[in-house]
């Protein structure tokens, strides 16, 4: 397999609504990223991913925008970022921005243009389409609940597509004018110096057709169906895929992450690999383990044995092809350490043996920003405190479905999106030192005990402990094992154990307790080195007693 450039790289996203206020305004902004460049260098961070901080009115918190070559003065100017890209330069690091071009804001010049005047060419940037018998053209339900269709204003029978929001009409990917100004753009950013893009919702850009008419069996009692049947009926996409790699990426040597949901066996080398679309995809498989079509009300708890077993899969999958990206959680997900340890055993321990388990996994890890320090789920009280649109749709279909007001509550609250985008906690001061005006989105209350001015100072803290884990996968002596070396599961089968080998140059041997009650295991090999681990081990010739939530890095 070629190396590229980023492979041994560690990564970072930041929501930059909810990182670093340095106006005092409560929104985070590229100033306050600039500000903390050095602790993410000294965390050992590479890249930083950034989501969308484009003119935006912020109907999805930047996911729909109005323009995309202008930095929204929320978050500062265009001369803010390329300051940006030029002091992540003199440290080293690369910046990637979102990519969002299934759709754009109807507050973009394009769909204004397209609305006053529907034979026009900006028309023909998006889909318009007459209702069928004084209905929507078809049945698809919105992401986000409801109809993808929305009535033109000031017409009698003609609507627009949007997938997600009715904010975020999507964009026409058949017509060549509109993909030439989506390359012209990403051209634009990449000779700024950007070092490539996460791309947002790539998979919905081809549609099946003819859409007027084109309904799916209801699956649900509001009589619509999952747009995401869409998905899987389509046909094409390489074309479109290719032809932006081949016109954008590949000419700049950019790095590329696709966010790529549902895909099989047969896809994966065609998105990543030598000749793959992306340089990389996220891996979702434990996190979707547990989801259902009726809505969060249903889907279940992702146990144990289902997020090794989700990780084991990938990696048996991916390995052969490219390289996968590893994540916790991200700004669409619950907090990690919330999500897949249990309650009762949420600990700094247990917080450590989850960053050990993703980190030592083969791929590109991406830390999402707070995980460095277990920031966890907020507890909600009212579904008035709710920002996320997702969460107030399905708080509705949790009423729908006959849930007590109390009970909807606590089942939005396990996946809400703002439980990852509450500010992120620097300190125990007034509002976490996230700013000193009123936070856009209330603080997580524990932010006394778990912030980053705490953590620094404790050489036994998570933030320490992610510290030691970036610096192992930097290390020249077991570099080229962590990350080129092979993905071997360990006692695949074995109830609450997640345990692999990475072998390359060396052999290391991963061990995970995935439960609070120790365990003695026998090792298939004498031990060379105690690599690191969250704990004392106690090995004692071929045997080890590993303690609850305990994981282990041997050489062997």
């Amino acid at each position: 397999m070629k190396k590229e450039w980023w492979q041994e790289k560690v990564a970072y996203q930041i929501y930059p609504k909810s990182f670093k206020d340095t106006k005092g305004n409560g929104i985070g902004d590229i100033k306050g990223i600039i500000e903390k460049l050095d602790y993410l260098k000294e965390l050992g961070i590479d890249i930083i991913w950034i989501s969308p901080c484009f003119l935006s009115p912020l109907a999805d918190q930047g996911y729909d925008i109005a323009d995309y070559y202008k930095i929204d003065p929320r978050f500062g100017s265009n001369e803010d970022m390329e300051e940006l890209i030029s002091e992540a330069k003199k440290r080293d690091m690369y910046i990637l921005l979102d990519l969002v071009v299934n759709h754009c804001s109807d507050e973009h010049e394009w769909f204004r243009k397209a609305v006053a005047d529907p034979k026009g060419s900006f028309a023909k940037y998006f889909y318009f389409e007459e209702g069928v018998d004084g209905h929507e053209p078809n049945n698809w339900r919105s992401y986000f609940g409801g109809s993808v269709w929305e009535k033109v204003e000031g017409t009698e029978n003609t609507y627009y597509l949007h997938l997600f929001h009715k904010k975020q009409p999507d964009l026409n990917w058949e017509n060549p004018e509109l993909r030439e100004e989506i390359y012209k753009m990403i051209n634009w950013w990449l000779d700024k110096g950007i070092a490539g893009f996460r791309i947002d919702a790539i998979l919905n850009i081809k549609k099946v057709f003819p859409l007027r008419g084109h309904d799916f069996p209801v699956d649900r009692d509001d009589g619509l169906s999952n747009c995401t049947r869409m998905i899987t009926e389509a046909e094409g996409i390489g074309d479109f895929l290719g032809e932006m790699r081949d016109r954008c990426f590949k000419p700049h040597h950019a790095f590329s992450v696709g966010e790529v949901f549902n895909e099989t066996e047969a896809q994966i080398p065609e998105f990543i690999g030598e000749n793959g679309y992306f340089s990389s995809m996220f891996d979702f498989r434990a996190h979707s383990s547990a989801r259902s079509e009726l809505g969060w009300y249903d889907a279940g708890i992702v146990t144990p044995n289902m997020y090794r077993d989700a990780c084991f899969l990938t990696q048996k999958l991916v390995n052969p092809v490219g390289f996968i990206s590893t994540i916790i959680e991200n700004h669409d997900e619950p907090r990690g350490v919330s999500f897949y340890i249990p309650k009762e055993d949420l600990s700094e321990k247990a917080k450590k043996f989850l960053a050990t388990m993703q980190m030592l996994q083969r791929g590109l890890p991406f830390i999402y920003q707070g995980q460095e320090i277990g920031m966890e789920n907020v507890v909600l009280t009212s579904i008035r405190e709710v920002d996320d649109i997702s969460t107030l749709d399905e708080y509705e279909v949790c009423l729908r479905e006959g849930f007590s007001e109390e009970e909807a509550l606590r089942i939005v609250n396990r996946y809400s999106r703002d439980n990852a985008r509450t500010p992120v906690q620097w300190d125990s001061s007034k509002n976490a030192g996230f700013t000193t005006g009123t936070p856009w989105l209330p603080l997580n209350p524990n932010y006394k005990k778990i912030n980053v001015a705490q953590q620094e100072k404790d050489p036994e803290s998570v933030l320490s402990y992610y510290k030691k884990l970036t610096a192992l996968r930097k290390n020249p002596e077991y570099k080229e094992t962590m990350v080129y070396g092979d993905f071997v599961p360990f006692m695949a089968d074995e109830d609450r154990l997640m345990a692999f080998y990475r072998k390359g140059e060396k052999t290391l041997l991963i061990l995970g307790n995935y439960r609070k009650e120790e365990r003695e295991l026998e090792l298939p090999a004498p031990v060379k080195k105690l690599v690191l681990s969250n704990t004392e081990p106690r090995i004692t010739g071929r045997k080890i007693v590993l303690s609850g939530y305990e994981a282990t890095i041997l050489e062997v």
